[in-house]
């Protein structure tokens, strides 16, 4: 009989898991490195670069890359980290060697440097190129190997993951059709527009509200959504007590368990553990833990978002969740007020407000409201707004046009961030209005080279009103650069309103074909 054998059931068993854990710790002592560092990879040009990754605790790890050697050591749980200087973009493909003393070498293949954005929102955003068509010739013709896609696996986490399962891929016909289209349409126009590399991340869920997408540093940062952030001790607890309650019975397996491989019977099936409360993808911080914190060493230059229609019924409260994300999205980076550009909802038919009793009843303005809120948003410094009131589809919350959606959104970037001087990046603005007898003078910011209509009609969806705060369909008519308003029915005009019902496709627009946002000059 040997030693082994002479050894208690328990004993043997506790030997076993120590010996498991004991590979595992060999195992975990080779070089590892996260998903986002890996071959096809663009690495973000102008600033340090942060490579990171394990290894075995305490070992001495290097790093070479375009010149450039760095040497740290893994600290004691095994994480290392080296900042690489600021790079040129290049296109020429490099390769970067990690190595560690005990652990052996890695290594990282055509890599090139660029510009990295993430592109991030519900299915607006996750909305793929073959999903708009898949007989697409955008998609046929998306052979440009200086684009690159990393896609992140829709997965919650209760607490802030390490790591995701994706990897880098080259943009090709074969590859773009599972990716965002609004991702890469924006991509291709930064791409067309200034040669450089473009790596693009697409971390989005569709119907997912924006809770999940929110640090706790951005609700902490944001008074009126503070409160949220009680959800997530709460959801700890209803965690615990479940916990608890099976304790007793995993306790009692065991047991069992450690009788039947002493026996060498077949183990008892084990009891069904609960899930954490925060597994679900609409509960605060849930994505954010999963599908976001896991990127943000990884340096950006910036952010794209198309999201709210989950949200529609926050109303103006809206602008402080976006507050809340772009701060707590900031402060994660750590990379100071990097670029967030967003997409206003498109109109669309929501047919009734199931949220109130007896909710059967078209609610045509509860939409406005958001758009309003992503208006208000554009407070937030390096913020910019996309409207597309004139591309989506009153009987389809999904528009097919994503194409034109991208490239609002890189006519952002491409004038703040790119620096095309001249651009005209947006749509007309509401900025002030001015009373002259019945009739109101609306003045906006963005005109452009001029205000036009996108039909040659007429503007169309204006409202006005009267003190008694009755509004009457009102009869519009462009001035170079402002808007007269006016109604027979309103002698004494107090507020306009423009689209303001989730139906609306106003036609007021710059001549640079880019629409006006839907807006009122009231607050009632």
């Amino acid at each position: 009989m040997n030693g082994f054998s002479k050894l208690s059931s328990p004993l043997r068993f506790l030997l076993i898991l120590v010996i498991i854990l004991f590979t595992c710790g060999i195992l975990e002592a080779e070089i590892r490195l996260p998903a986002v560092l890996g071959d096809h990879m663009v690495l973000q040009q102008g600033t340090p670069a942060r490579i990171w990754g394990w290894a075995a605790p305490g070992e001495a790890v290097s790093v070479v890359f375009a010149g450039q050697t760095i040497r740290t050591k893994a600290d004691m749980k095994g994480k290392w980290q080296v900042s690489l200087g600021p790079l040129s973009a290049t296109a020429e493909p490099r390769e970067m060697t990690i190595t560690g003393e005990q652990s052996g070498s890695r290594t990282i293949a055509d890599i090139l440097v660029g510009e990295v954005w993430i592109c991030s929102g519900q299915s607006n955003m996750q909305m793929s190129m073959n999903a708009i068509s898949p007989l697409l010739p955008d998609s046929n013709r998306a052979d440009h190997p200086q684009i690159r896609l990393f896609n992140v696996p829709r997965r919650p986490a209760a607490v802030p993951q390490e790591d995701v399962e994706a990897a880098w891929e080259v943009c090709r016909p074969e590859t773009v059709r599972d990716f965002s289209a609004v991702a890469y349409y924006f991509g291709r126009e930064l791409h067309l527009k200034h040669k450089f590399p473009v790596g693009l991340i697409e971390s989005a869920w569709g119907g997912t509200r924006i809770e999940p997408w929110t640090p706790p540093a951005g609700f902490e940062a944001v008074p009126e959504v503070k409160e949220i952030l009680d959800e997530i001790p709460q959801a700890d607890e209803q965690y615990r007590q479940k916990v608890m309650k099976v304790l007793p019975e995993l306790a009692a397996w065991m047991k069992a368990a450690q009788a039947a491989v002493a026996k060498g019977q077949t183990l008892p099936i084990a009891p069904e553990l609960p899930l954490h409360p925060l597994l679900d993808p609409q509960k605060p911080t849930s994505l954010y833990n999963g599908m976001v914190y896991p990127l943000t060493p990884y340096p950006i230059r910036g952010a794209i978002w198309y999201q709210g229609e989950s949200n529609r019924n926050d109303g103006l409260l809206y602008e402080k969740k976006m507050e809340a994300l772009i701060k707590g999205w900031r402060q994660a980076w750590g990379a100071g007020d990097f670029p967030f550009y967003y997409v206003q909802l498109a109109p669309y038919n929501y047919p009734y407000n199931r949220e109130i009793p007896g909710g059967d009843v078209p609610d045509f303005d509860r939409l406005p409201y958001i758009w309003e809120a992503q208006v208000e948003a554009m407070k937030i410094p390096n913020t910019g707004m996309a409207v597309i009131t004139d591309i989506g589809n009153l009987s389809d919350i999904h528009p097919r046009n994503k194409e034109d959606v991208g490239r609002r959104l890189a006519l952002w970037a491409r004038a703040k961030v790119y620096g095309e001087s001249g651009l005209v990046y947006s749509g007309p603005l509401y900025k002030s209005m001015s009373l002259e007898g019945n009739k109101v003078r609306l003045s906006f910011d963005h005109v452009g080279s001029g205000l036009t209509t996108l039909d040659a009609q007429p503007p169309t969806w204006f409202e006005i009103a009267g003190d008694d705060r009755v509004f009457y369909k009102a009869t519009a008519k462009i001035d170079g650069s402002t808007v007269v308003v006016w109604s027979p029915l309103v002698a004494k005009p107090a507020a306009v309103r423009m689209g303001w019902n989730q139906l609306a496709e106003p036609n007021l627009a710059n001549k640079e074909g880019l629409p006006a946002s839907p807006f009122r000059t009231d607050r009632w």
